[in-house]
């Protein structure tokens, strides 16, 4: 962003200013020349002009740092939808699966009401709420708005937050801008009808049924449409894409260009999911989805024109909870009815105090290994993966963890790179084999995993692998320990002690439940 830019930015104007004047610089803001967008989901407040900071920074999905701390929670109470996706097959009563368009209930307006106070009671970290699902929540207008409204009256400390296919979102902006809807994330999968009939059969649009390219016609135009007139009120846009080999996988970079030319704060670059028991028409016709090296190969080339996100978990449509974490069960109608709920926007207020403490902490860790990293010299990069439960912490014991965080590790620091769900190696204390190859296999590009604690036997497994196991950060915060081990790996390069080898993970590149997306 040019010097004048800034002061535009930082100097008087209301937000909607602010994020014109960042869609004239490339979207969000540009560092330097480079032209590449720097209020992404892994921008701090240093990058960010501050009432976009206050919007972003304790939402889990628009900022890959927040996403440690802050929960979000999803109510149900949009089962209609007003197109239809091959990649979708909505399901209003399944427990067993997590992915978009499921849920365990459909919720009326009240009910989420009241559900949203007693997860907000129990989970004071919980900052967001939204509504995705499980169809579209604007082909359900009086059920979503409904729903806002009444959050805002009992709970007015929570950010809103919706998530569409845009279809009817220009005729309800004025809406979402009225309910104080700061966040709205809107799926473009193509901005070529031709491309997007392959992908959205019919749309039900002015009364009727169209189909094939006139449909996707409408729908891009639309989705396009409203992204300008949400980002001209001011109202912050994320762009979901779900990524679809030899459909829509290298027209994605242009729909990036697209939509940051427009003003969207983030893109969302996600695999698809198209396992055939989830009976969607892609699953069913054998459509394979992407690699997980598929799908960072496309963010890193999107991202040199806008930062991308890489920490999303496609979440159910009724998810509660830290990302890639699911505490619905503890928060079934059923259960809150018998709850007595006490909401205290105080006490959540003073926790709230004691996270941002944290991670204040956890950023002078950052800068103090950092500042140790500058001295060195080098072109290496490595990849480490990180056995965390939450909160920027290193606090997981191996055999526990159901995914890894995944950091590229530079001298210019840590950057976060995705995750790598897998199935915990430890049941009831016991170890299974198969569950370790698989963990091991899923991290074969790495140069070592961090971790809590670790039993004996996974240990040995794993540097027979050639992946060193760390635990001498237990309980530390992840990016400065990861920052201060590379500047020892380099350290040990340059000695002599130790030859660097670039690693290729075979198993992540073939197995899409491993996408950094």
């Amino acid at each position: 962003m040019s010097t004048s830019a800034q002061h535009q930015v930082s100097c008087g104007g209301d937000i909607s200013e602010t994020l014109q004047v960042m869609a004239t610089h490339k979207g969000c803001g540009t560092i330097g020349g480079s032209g590449k967008a720097s209020c992404g989901s892994q921008a701090g407040i240093a990058n960010l002009p501050i009432e976009i900071w206050e919007k972003v920074k304790n939402h889990p999905c628009y900022s890959q740092e927040a996403h440690h701390h802050y929960a979000r929670m999803h109510v149900a109470v949009a089962p209609a939808c007003n197109i239809q996706c091959n990649y979708c097959n909505r399901k209003y009563d399944c427990a067993n699966e997590s992915r978009p368009g499921i849920v365990s209930e459909k919720l009326t307006p009240m009910q989420a009401a009241k559900k949203v106070l007693a997860v907000a009671s129990a989970i004071p970290q919980m900052s967001v709420v939204g509504v995705a699902g499980p169809g579209d929540p604007l082909a359900n207008p009086e059920k979503t708005f409904r729903t806002f409204e009444l959050v805002n009256r009992l709970a007015p400390d929570l950010k809103l937050c919706l998530s569409t296919n845009g279809l009817a979102l220009p005729d309800h902006v004025d809406t979402i801008a009225r309910l104080k809807v700061d966040h709205v994330t809107i799926t473009i999968n193509m901005i070529d009808p031709e491309i997007g009939a392959k992908i959205h059969p019919w749309i039900f649009y002015d009364h009727k049924r169209c189909t094939g390219i006139e449909a996707a016609r409408i729908l891009s135009n639309r989705q396009l449409q409203g992204l300008e007139m949400l980002t001209a009120r001011g109202v912050l846009c994320k762009v979901n894409s779900v990524m679809i080999p030899g459909i829509n996988d290298q027209h994605l970079v242009e729909v990036n260009k697209a939509v940051k030319s427009r003003g969207a704060f983030l893109h969302n670059v996600m695999p698809l999911i198209s396992s055939p028991e989830h009976g969607t028409v892609f699953g069913l016709r054998g459509q394979r989805g992407p690699t997980a090296q598929e799908v960072t190969a496309l963010q890193d080339s999107c991202e040199s024109e806008m930062n991308m996100m890489r920490h999303c978990r496609q979440c159910r449509a009724d998810a509660v909870g830290l990302l890639g974490e699911d505490r619905g069960a503890e928060f079934t109608m059923e259960k809150i009815m018998a709850m007595d709920i006490k909401y205290d926007e105080q006490a959540r207020k003073e926790y709230q105090a004691k996270v941002e403490k944290a991670r204040t902490a956890n950023l002078v860790a950052k800068q103090e290994a950092l500042a140790r990293l500058a001295s060195a010299s080098s072109k290496i990069k490595v990849l480490v993966a990180v056995a965390t439960k939450a909160s920027g912490l290193i606090n997981q014991h191996f055999g526990h963890a159901k995914e890894f965080q995944v950091y590229e590790l530079s001298t210019s620091g840590a950057k976060y790179v995705g995750h790598r769900a897998i199935h915990s190696y430890c049941q009831d204390g016991h170890g299974e084999d198969s569950k370790l190859e698989i963990a091991i296999g899923a991290i074969k590009d790495c140069h070592a995993i961090f971790v809590s604690k670790i039993g004996g036997c996974p240990k040995a497994e794993l540097i027979k692998a050639g992946i060193e196991p760390v635990d001498r950060y237990a309980y530390e915060f992840i990016d400065g320990s990861v920052t201060a081990w590379f500047k020892l790996y380099l350290d040990k390069v340059n000695e002599g002690k130790i030859n660097h080898v670039e690693r290729v993970n075979a198993a992540a590149c073939s197995n899409a439940l491993t996408s950094a997306a």
